[in-house]
C-alpha cells in the first residue's frame, strides 16, 4: 500500500496543528484578559490596561471553522485511505501535542501546589486562570488521547466538537461580557487617549512654567513648531481640551469621558499608555471631568543659565 507523503498530506496535517495551537492561544488569551479585568491585581492603579479581545476573537472566528473544516476533510481522507493514519508526520504531531498538553497541565498543577505550600494568597483571579488552563488544555489532551487510541467514533467525535464549540463560544461571550463590546472598547480607548493627551499637556504646562515662571494663559502658547509640539485635540470630537488658569500657580485641564474609570463606581477602563504609574491621579467619572493641578515652585525652579 502506498504510504508516500504527498505535499497535500504534509500541508493539511501541518495546518491542522497550526490552527489548533492558534485557537488554543486565542481562547486562553481571551479568558486571561477577562479575568485580569474582572479581578485586577491589588498592585494595579486606577486604570486596568488591556488591549482588548478583538484580535483573539477575530483569530477564533477564522481559525476555529477552518480547523473543523480541515479535520473533517482529513477524516474523509482516512476513510478512503486508512494508511494515512499511520503517517509519521501525523503520529509525530499528535504525540507532540499530547506531550505539550501534558507538560502544561503538570506545570499548572505544580504552580498551584507551590503557591499553596508557600503560603501565598490564592486569589480568585489566579484560581480562575488555573481552571481555564485545565479546561482548555485538558480538552485538547483528552481529544488527542482518544485519537491515539483510535476511540474517535462518530458519536465521540461529535461530543468533542460540542465541547470545543462550548469552550470557544463561552470564552467569546465571557470576554465581551467582562471587557465590553467592540463599541465599548472603542470608547475606552478614546478615554485612554484623552488621559494620555492631558498628561502630555500637563507636562508642557509645567515645563512652560519652569522656563518662564508663569503659567500660560492659553494652550496656544504651548505650541512650538521648533520643538515639534502640536496641541492634541479630543479624538472623538476634534475639539480642543479645556484649560483654565485659576491662580498664578493653579490650573485646570478638562475632557469629556465616555466611561468612568476603574475605582469610580466599580467601572473599568483602559490605562493610559503614558505614565501608567500616575494613572490614579487621573481617575474620572463619566462626562466632563476637570483635573486641578497646583505647581510647587520649589519643585519647578527656573533653570540656572551658565554663561
Amino acid at each position: 500500500m502506498n504510504t508516500k507523503i504527498t505535499a497535500k498530506d504534509f500541508f493539511t496535517h501541518i495546518s491542522i496543528f497550526i490552527l489548533l495551537y492558534s485557537g488554543v492561544v486565542a481562547v486562553l488569551n481571551i479568558l486571561f484578559r477577562a479575568i485580569n479585568v474582572a479581578y485586577p491585581q491589588v498592585s494595579q492603579y486606577g486604570y486596568t490596561y488591556t488591549s482588548g479581545i478583538s484580535f483573539p476573537v477575530a483569530t477564533l472566528v477564522v481559525v476555529f471553522p477552518l480547523y473543523l473544516f480541515v479535520t473533517n476533510f482529513v477524516r474523509k481522507e482516512y476513510v478512503n485511505m486508512p494508511s494515512l493514519k499511520d503517517y509519521p508526520l501525523r503520529k509525530g504531531m499528535i504525540y507532540l501535542t499530547v506531550f505539550m498538553a501534558g507538560a502544561v497541565l503538570a506545570g499548572d498543577l505544580i504552580t498551584l501546589l507551590y503557591y499553596f505550600l508557600d503560603g501565598r494568597e490564592l486569589t480568585i483571579g489566579f484560581i480562575l486562570k488555573i481552571i481555564a488552563v485545565l479546561v482548555v488544555i485538558g480538552s485538547v489532551l483528552g481529544y488527542y488521547l482518544d485519537d491515539l487510541k483510535d476511540r474517535l467514533t462518530g458519536t465521540r467525535r461529535n461530543i468533542w466538537r460540542a465541547v470545543a464549540l462550548v469552550i470557544v463560544l463561552g470564552s467569546i461571550i465571557v470576554g465581551f461580557s467582562v471587557i465590553g463590546s467592540p463599541w465599548s472598547q472603542r470608547a475606552m480607548r478614546y478615554d485612554a487617549q484623552k488621559v494620555s493627551d492631558l498628561q502630555g499637556i500637563q507636562y508642557q504646562v509645567t515645563n512652560y512654567y519652569q522656563t518662564k515662571q508663569v503659567l500660560p494663559q492659553s494652550l496656544d502658547q504651548l505650541a512650538d513648531p521648533i520643538r515639534g509640539y502640536n496641541l492634541p485635540v479630543d479624538p472623538q470630537t476634534g475639539e480642543s481640551y479645556t484649560y483654565k488658569v485659576n491662580s498664578p500657580l493653579t490650573f485646570e485641564l478638562c475632557a469629556d469621558f465616555s466611561r468612568a474609570s476603574i475605582g469610580v463606581s466599580g467601572s473599568k477602563s483602559i490605562a493610559s499608555p503614558m505614565y501608567p504609574e500616575s494613572s490614579k491621579d487621573w481617575e474620572h467619572e463619566e462626562g466632563v471631568q476637570c483635573f486641578t493641578r497646583t505647581i510647587d515652585p520649589d519643585l519647578y525652579p527656573k533653570p540656572i543659565k551658565f554663561l
